[in-house]
């Protein structure tokens, strides 16, 4: 039914059940299944009067519903980003990336950022991997964040752009540098969905909490970074803890 009204565009329950060869009943109770579901919208047919009984009434697909037919959104996004390569090289890829993600990254600082606000004041104990979890969980990554006994794992169980990052690992790389930058320490990609890992596996040391001062885009500014368990109210890094101020990105592929 869905295909119908692709390609024939708005119709009623009745021109519907002419194409079908079925009741118009029957055709009725499947459009209230594929309303309630957002995927086909119901309005009244322009001069759709019929004498003494209810307007004539038209249904149509929602842009959800079109979303459930085949798209070439990577092979478009594979297209464009060969010919940034091979225009501009890698560098130049990795801005496209950059700028893909901004966006991204934003939210997800604004996301941090709260929980920092709503914390108890004086408090440290802000789990910025959690809130960095349910913040991607709601961009689609399905991500989760757990803690083990060398620090942490971000977890992203679905990648929206996974075919795209398998050619242009820069994807991969742009994201990584914002967990990092949001967690406010280096991280180590030990897995990706790219390069044909299950899920998306993010390791965090275990160190010293960041300030919960330390806002602005929560880039690490201090030598004390922030952990992806519970943050301690030390204010002093662990022997052998990192005192890079700058994140680096590793990664290091799970054995298959």
């Amino acid at each position: 039914m869905s295909s119908l009204l692709l390609e024939h565009g708005p119709q009623t329950a009745a021109e519907l059940a002419g194409r079908l060869g079925i009741s118009p009943a029957a055709v009725r109770r499947h459009l209230d299944g594929l309303v309630a579901a957002g995927r086909v919208t119901e309005r009244e047919a322009p001069g759709g009067q019929r004498g003494r009984g209810r307007p004539a009434r038209r249904f149509a697909l929602t842009d959800a519903g079109r979303e459930s037919f085949p798209h070439a959104y990577d092979d478009l996004a594979l297209t464009a980003l060969r010919f940034v390569a091979e225009h501009g090289g890698p560098e130049a890829v990795r801005a496209v990336a950059e700028q893909q993600l901004s966006g991204l990254a934003q939210r997800c600082s604004t996301a941090v950022e709260s929980a920092i606000e709503q914390a108890e004041p004086g408090s440290e104990d802000v789990d910025r991997a959690q809130v960095l979890a349910v913040a991607l969980t709601a961009e689609g990554y399905a991500a989760t964040a757990s803690a083990i006994s060398s620090g942490g794992q971000l977890c992203q169980h679905h990648c929206p752009v996974a075919h795209v990052a398998a050619e242009f690992p820069q994807l991969c790389e742009a994201e990584t540098a914002v967990i990092s930058r949001l967690v406010g320490t280096h991280v180590q990609r030990l897995a990706t969905i790219a390069h044909g890992d299950g899920i998306c596996t993010t390791h965090i040391p275990a160190q010293l909490a960041l300030r919960a001062g330390l806002r602005a885009g929560n880039k690490a500014t201090s030598a004390r970074p922030v952990p992806a368990g519970r943050a301690t109210a030390s204010e002093h890094p662990t022997a052998g803890a990192s005192t890079r101020t700058t994140p680096s990105i590793d990664r290091e592929r799970t054995p298959a």
